[in-house]
């Protein structure tokens, strides 16, 4: 099945897919509410900010897998990021990135070994980012490589042409 093709839910419980992001740059994360990285999310929508009208979003996926950092019911969660952080880039329903019942986007995902160190596999902790390039090709980032990291910024920046 194609990226951009899985069965998703918004956020708000609407049914979708990434089809509308297809030839698009994408960074994919799995976000939390109560994580010491957290703070991540205004990077993130700086990120938004400055590269969506050049056909760039970032895409964030609840998720409470890792030490219950991520508790709350989806209104709980849209009223935490956009009144804290001042997000507005597309959040999708609290799913699992790992085990027997990890979402099927995230198996995907996890195919893709990180540049720094070659991992594969299960999602190490909050904010691990998917760069995908508007070609479907995948590039992961460990949480703590930051929104601002110049490695992250260049590759997306690759990624934009």
């Amino acid at each position: 099945m194609s990226l951009y093709h899985t069965p998703l839910n918004t956020l708000d419980g609407q049914a979708t897919t990434l089809a509308p992001y297809e030839g698009q740059t994408l960074l994919i994360v799995n976000v939390a509410s109560k994580c010491g990285l957290t703070p991540q999310y205004e990077g993130l929508e700086r990120l938004q900010e400055t590269y969506a009208a050049r056909g760039f979003s970032v895409l964030g996926f609840p998720c409470n897998q890792f030490m219950g950092q991520e508790p709350g019911t989806a209104e709980e969660i849209q009223t935490f990021c956009s009144t804290t952080y001042g997000v507005t880039f597309p959040l999708f329903e609290k799913i699992e990135v790992n085990g027997d019942d990890r979402h099927p986007l995230y198996a995907e995902l996890i195919e893709s070994a990180s540049a720094a160190d070659d991992h594969t596999g299960d999602i190490r902790w909050n904010f691990e980012k998917f760069l995908v390039s508007p070609d479907g090709s995948v590039e992961r980032f460990a949480p703590q490589v930051t929104p601002e990291d110049p490695a992250l910024v260049s590759a997306i920046e690759t990624a934009l042409g």
